[in-house]
């Protein structure tokens, strides 16, 4: 029977949301953690928001960035987040009673930040082409810095547990040997990259750029496959079972698609505006868009499932009513789209 897709909506931000990650599983569940542009008229300033993972239940807002925070991450065990921002700053937080560990101060605007496994050490890049690498126990050394874009950056993760870095910019996508700080391989794009995971298990970087999302070895940067969407995609996220791929951009939609076979599994509707982000949850059973239009919404992998807030409600067998699944919760709002 036909379950419609119900999803639950954050809202709390007044801007657009343009990053979101996901903790890994701790014992105390799960988290998210989303940046928004800020800069309203009024120059109001972004502000990073952490959120229960599995029902999106707002826990604190992270306050000290002037103006657009642009990226955001928490560390594994979600006792840490990063952020960085178009104040010229990334910030490293304690995500359990929010207060700001540390401001590390950047020439130029700030677009990503990654946590090495254990936490000890912050990747970052932005508009002035650099990674710089920090020593979260040696916070006031100088970081280490690899050249070598020649764009801004975009996004920079660590990948081959640590051993080595992905970064993109405009057109290129770039693995360095954090050990010799050197570039090993680049791959190059005839349009603008829009957006990369990493996916750990299995070694796969997930590739967004005009309509098409593409898979590369995050090892030697060999292509798997790639799929065409309808829209312009912003951004993807492969299932941590690597069953299917969640995509959305321009045209407000999510596209769910079946990894093996490249199918469309479902589109439909999902925010207001164009879709920034959009990541799966570390147990594959939700996964979250933040978008243009300010809210961050959260949807069922399979829909129909009793977990988190939705309550599957099957119908009474004489009313032919359709299945829908029925939520109840007070912090969120779910609207018809």
């Amino acid at each position: 029977m036909a379950m419609r897709q119900t999803p639950l909506t954050c809202s709390g931000h007044t801007r657009p949301v343009v990053d979101l990650a996901f903790s890994g599983i701790t014992p105390y569940g799960y988290f998210l953690i989303s940046a928004c542009k800020g800069e309203g008229q009024h120059g109001s300033d972004g502000k990073p928001m952490l959120r229960q993972g599995d029902t999106g239940d707002w826990i604190g807002t992270f306050l000290g960035h002037k103006g657009a925070v642009w990226g955001a991450t928490l560390n594994k065990d979600a006792t840490k987040a990063a952020t960085a921002a178009a104040d010229f700053t990334a910030k490293v937080w304690d995500a359990v009673s929010g207060d700001e560990l540390m401001t590390l101060a950047h020439k130029h605007i700030v677009k990503s930040v990654d946590f090495t496994q254990d936490s000890n050490y912050l990747l970052t890049g932005g508009q002035d082409k650099l990674l710089r690498i920090y020593d979260l126990n040696k916070p006031e050394a100088e970081p280490k810095e690899i050249s070598g874009h020649t764009s801004g950056i975009k996004k920079a993760l660590w990948c081959s547990e640590d051993k080595q870095i992905l970064s993109a910019d405009d057109k290129t996508v770039r693995l360095w040997d954090h050990a010799t700080m050197t570039e090993v391989k680049s791959l190059n794009f005839n349009m603008s990259v829009s957006s990369m995971e990493y996916i750990p298990e299995g070694e796969i970087l997930v590739i967004t750029y005009g309509r098409s999302i593409a898979f590369h070895s995050a090892v030697s940067l060999d292509p798997i496959k790639s799929f065409e969407a309808p829209a312009t995609i912003n951004s993807a996220s492969l299932h941590p079972e690597k069953e299917f791929l969640v995509a959305g951009g321009e045209d407000f939609k999510l596209y769910k698609y079946d990894y093996n076979s490249g199918e469309e599994l479902e589109s439909y509707k999902g925010h207001f505006g164009p879709i920034h982000c959009v990541r799966f949850s570390p147990d594959g059973e939700l996964y979250a868009s933040g978008s243009e239009d300010g809210t961050l919404r959260l949807w069922q992998t399979v829909v129909g499932k009793t977990y988190g807030l939705w309550k599957c409600v099957l119908p009474e067998e004489d009313s032919g009513e359709l299945a829908k699944p029925k939520i109840g919760f007070p912090e969120t709002t779910e609207e018809e789209l």
